[in-house]
């Protein structure tokens, strides 16, 4: 398992992470995406944070129904609602979104956050493989995104977050599927940015680093990551946590951000600023 403190520089603690607080995202109702575990549950439990109505939507409804009832826990009066679907399924996700306008009445946020990793050596690599992953980490971005957007338009307003990754506007040997779509959900962002701004609806995307997530703990389980190498690549020395990520798309969907719209915010640790390995 990994220690799920931060690590330390030599000369000592790196600083407590702190949320801010964000205008603009009370009341609003968020769907998101892979809102079950991992940085999507650490997203719904920002957001609920700051007042809004939720909307989870993930293929796990295990995961689903217990972080409901712990944001029910955590927040008094809040509003959540879960649906089952995968991304991938344009009808299963249609139907999500028409749930969530019928309980809602609207749908404000969208928190593209459903994704899947791909590390393996391309050679390797099959076409199913290749296909799950630019069907779950880039064709259910837009997906969602087109269900939402008929939405929006209709308010002639809405912001859209994608979870994009670094490797979207980096690049690494064994990832090429994951690379791939997610330089796709970059450019995407910033395409639909472009066209769907005349509607009043914002699109941007976060770019997380190596990031503290079950997902992260079961690849170094398997031997798939070198914990103590990437921390040492990392500037900052040491990895993201998804509540760090989480504060990104707060920030983003919040009217602190009304004048951005089409940029991947990316948090790393300097991961991709730093070019030699």
């Amino acid at each position: 398992m990994i220690n799920s403190t931060h690590n330390t520089l030599k000369n000592g603690q790196h600083p407590v992470f702190q949320g801010g607080s964000y205008p603009g995202i009370a009341g609003k109702v968020v769907v998101i995406t892979g809102g079950g575990n991992g940085i999507g549950l650490s997203m719904a439990e920002a957001f609920a944070g700051h007042g809004a109505r939720l909307m989870l939507i993930d293929i796990n409804e295990q995961a689903m129904v217990k972080a409901r009832q712990a944001l029910e826990q955590t927040h008094v009066d809040i509003e959540v609602a879960i649906c089952l679907a995968s991304v991938t399924d344009d009808v299963a996700v249609e139907a999500a979104f028409a749930q969530c306008e019928t309980r809602f009445g609207r749908v404000d946020i969208l928190l593209n956050n459903a994704g899947i990793s791909t590390n393996k050596a391309s050679l390797d690599l099959t076409p199913d493989e290749w296909r799950r992953s630019v069907d779950i980490n880039l064709n259910g971005v837009f997906v969602c995104a087109q269900a939402a957007a008929r939405r929006m338009v209709k308010q002639k307003s809405g912001v859209i977050i994608n979870t994009a990754s670094m490797w979207g506007v980096s690049s690494a040997p064994q990832r090429a599927a994951y690379c791939g779509a997610k330089a796709g959900v970059v450019s995407l962002t910033k395409s639909l940015a472009v066209e769907w701004a005349p509607y009043g609806i914002r699109m941007n995307a976060v770019g997380p680093g190596y990031t503290r997530t079950p997902l992260m703990e079961e690849l170094a389980r398997n031997g798939r990551l070198d914990m103590e190498a990437l921390r040492k690549r990392t500037p900052l020395g040491r990895f993201g946590e998804p509540e760090e990520m989480a504060e990104l798309a707060l920030f983003l969907a919040s009217d602190c951000a009304v004048f951005i719209t089409g940029h991947t915010l990316i948090a790393d640790g300097g991961w991709t600023a730093n070019g030699y390995m």
